[in-house]
């Protein structure tokens, strides 16, 4: 099992145990979780949110009117725009499933953007009916960084491989070097 599926896990029962306890539970559990975590009514209309959502989306959420999620712009992973009635909460609300194995890009409004995990999970009453959702992200852009600089170095060491020029092959190798060290210094503090 990976490491941030474990983690994701962990904190999304944390977050379901403290929705459903409601109350001032609800807010001291969800602010304590280092991830950004969110919560929706039964439409889609953000109910509450942590402040890691401020710092992850580059706004602050406004609750009661905007809908499915607290970022301003959403993306596939293959760099699709994506509106938020069909983001994974949105599908998570509506179809009334928790998805699993998505990967999105959030744009904030200074055009930073971030990849990463949702885990968008619908919430049910004792009876059944949907009353609401939670989701949580999982910053996946420094390990995305760390996969791009290994790929990087291959490229390098590709390339010097394929040249008789002395000293082109040192500086691609050089350079596969400084890539690969900053892959490992990414994992590490990961």
């Amino acid at each position: 099992m990976r490491v941030e599926t474990f983690m994701a896990d962990t904190l999304l029962r944390a977050a379901v145990t403290a929705v459903q306890q409601g109350g001032y539970q609800l807010h001291q559990a969800v602010d304590s979780l280092p991830v950004p975590v969110y919560v929706t009514n039964a439409d889609g209309v953000i109910t509450y949110y942590n402040r890691a959502c401020i710092a992850f989306a580059g706004r602050t959420p406004r609750v009661g009117q905007d809908s499915w999620c607290v970022t301003w712009k959403l993306y596939t992973d293959a760099g699709q725009f994506l509106p938020h009635d069909q983001c994974p909460m949105a599908v998570a609300i509506q179809q009334r499933r928790s998805v699993r194995g998505v990967e999105a890009i959030a744009e904030r409004p200074d055009g930073t953007r971030v990849t990463f995990l949702p885990y968008p999970t619908p919430l049910f009453d004792e009876d059944g009916g949907l009353v609401g959702a939670v989701n949580l992200f999982i910053d996946m852009s420094e390990l995305r960084q760390a996969q791009r600089l290994r790929e990087q170095a291959v490229r390098c060491r590709s390339l010097a491989n394929a040249i008789m020029d002395q000293q082109t092959v040192d500086i691609l190798s050089s350079l596969a070097a400084e890539y690969e060290e900053k892959a490992r210094a990414i994992d590490v503090a990961n």
